[in-house]
């Protein structure tokens, strides 16, 4: 079994006032290690790199996180693996505020660790979210879901559910359709890329305004 690992994309003069850390999806149980095969992996860091110039220049590094292996198998190894990412980011740029940007198990993932004292929003693109999972997590914070009405791998009606039982706790909660998109962004991906760092950086804006507006 592999370690978790970070992939970074700082900024250039490595001062970033804050993190976008991705979250990369996977499977319902798996024990298989995550390496460059896996196409969750693949397809967040071809997102990672779609959104680094943007997020640079506002300022924001952009992290990803890969876990030690692809399965939810209960979320006690992929949370951990997270709750590393953000140790990470504390050790190396202090209480920098992060948002967790995470895809399908990945958003899963982000709204269990939320709760972390550097995290102030949470974006879910295609997110894997049910009744099971908690809202707790979210409050004072941001919440923003991206769901297509052809997925069928995640439910975009469960994620409207959860939107929905978040905004009883969370600073704001959102809910984006995205219409006739499934659920690996690979059609529309300039679509979900957009909205995955508009969605961050205003995140990050409302709980901590950058400093040049």
């Amino acid at each position: 079994m592999t370690d978790p690992h970070l992939t970074r994309h700082d900024t250039v003069d490595g001062s970033a006032r804050a993190i976008i850390l991705v979250l990369h999806g996977g499977k319902p149980r798996s024990t298989q290690s995550v390496d460059g095969r896996s196409a969750s992996w693949r397809r967040v860091l071809w997102l990672q790199r779609e959104i680094t110039d943007r997020a640079h220049a506002a300022g924001v590094g952009v992290w990803s996180a890969r876990y030690r292996t692809r399965g939810w198998n209960g979320g006690r190894a992929p949370q951990a693996d997270a709750r590393w990412a953000l140790e990470q980011v504390r050790a190396e740029l202090g209480e920098a505020p992060v948002v967790l940007l995470g895809h399908s198990m990945g958003a899963r993932v982000a709204v269990h660790v939320a709760d972390d004292p550097s995290v102030v929003g949470v974006v879910g693109l295609a997110p894997w979210w049910s009744a099971e999972d908690p809202v707790d997590t979210l409050a004072g914070r941001s919440l923003v879901a991206a769901h297509g009405r052809r997925d069928r791998i995640t439910s975009f009606r469960e994620t409207a559910r959860y939107v929905e039982r978040a905004r009883t706790v969370a600073e704001d909660a959102e809910l984006h359709d995205m219409g006739p998109l499934g659920h690996y962004m690979l059609t529309g991906s300039r679509r979900w890329h957009d909205l995955a760092v508009a969605a961050s950086l205003d995140v990050l804006d409302a709980h901590v305004p950058h400093p040049e507006r």
